[in-house]
């Protein structure tokens, strides 16, 4: 790929900046640990927790990455965590894994236990204790399927004092994006941002995981994010340098803001890999 010969040096220095910075997020099938063998040794790699698996198997695939030398950072769902006990035998797995980052969600499954959402997770784990050093919560800027906005502009401040950062949810739109980091930003939220871009997955891949993530889940999220499906399924389909190239030129001075990026791999890191490293030679 060749990036936009309209992008200045500073617009090129700040995507590249941020692409040295990824944080590679799979999902927890099978295929995982094989596929994270094709991304950077060391490479910091998040686990998320899918409504139709346990919390188990989310751990048990970070501790595999973890032996094999990944930064492995955990998604812990709130709704899939029982209750104390359950959250206190988590954090001591992770301390005795030596995984010292977690991403806490509220997460898309039915409520198993004591916990709502993901601020209850953090009180929990403020008044338990905790050995970890970084947490990071998500933010939406085009909102969220089934939350208000204001309920998630005020989880967000909530949640702000326990968390290192937080992640941009999938959105394909540069203008909603800056939007939404200026506004955050009025409201007094200051946390450094990784912003989340897709992959580069096969679409026929792209249906079935959205089939095995939850099919209830897929057609909230879709009916909230209509565009979503024409980005991908139009002829060429979509490379994540077009939301690189629109959204850090629109954030101006608030681009070192952005920390680095959240790469939703859909476990197609052969692709996704290959994609990065040949953007980064281009710019």
């Amino acid at each position: 790929m060749v990036p936009n010969g309209a992008l200045n040096g500073r617009a090129r220095q700040q995507i590249r900046r941020v692409l040295e910075n990824p944080k590679f997020e799979l999902l927890p099938f099978k295929n995982a640990v094989q596929q994270a063998g094709f991304l950077p040794e060391g490479a910091l790699v998040s686990v998320t927790a899918s409504p139709t698996m346990t919390l188990d198997r989310t751990f048990d695939i970070a501790a595999e990455l973890r032996m094999l030398g990944f930064d492995v950072v955990p998604h812990l769902s709130a709704r899939m965590t029982r209750d104390l006990s359950h959250l206190a035998s988590l954090l001591a797995r992770m301390e005795d894994l030596e995984i010292s980052r977690v991403f806490v969600v509220g997460g898309d499954a039915p409520q198993q236990g004591d916990f709502p959402d993901g601020y209850s997770v953090l009180s929990a784990m403020a008044d338990i204790g905790h050995h970890l050093a970084e947490i990071g919560v998500p933010c939406y800027p085009e909102g969220h399927a089934t939350i208000p906005d204001e309920n998630l502009g005020r989880a967000l401040h909530d949640k702000q004092p326990h968390a290192r950062y937080m992640t941009t949810q999938m959105c394909f739109d540069g203008g909603a994006i800056a939007g939404f980091l200026a506004r955050s930003r009025a409201d007094g939220i200051d946390l450094p941002v990784r912003l989340g871009i897709p992959g580069v997955a096969e679409r026929l891949k792209l249906m079935q995981i959205s089939a095995r993530i939850g099919v209830g889940q897929s057609v909230r999220f879709l009916s909230k994010h209509r565009g979503l499906v024409s980005r991908f399924v139009r002829p060429g389909g979509y490379a994540p340098d077009e939301l690189l190239e629109d959204v850090l030129p629109r954030l101006d001075e608030r681009a070192d803001e952005v920390v680095g990026v959240h790469i939703y791999t859909f476990n197609q890191c052969e692709t996704t890999e290959r994609w990065r490293q040949e953007y980064l030679a281009a710019l």
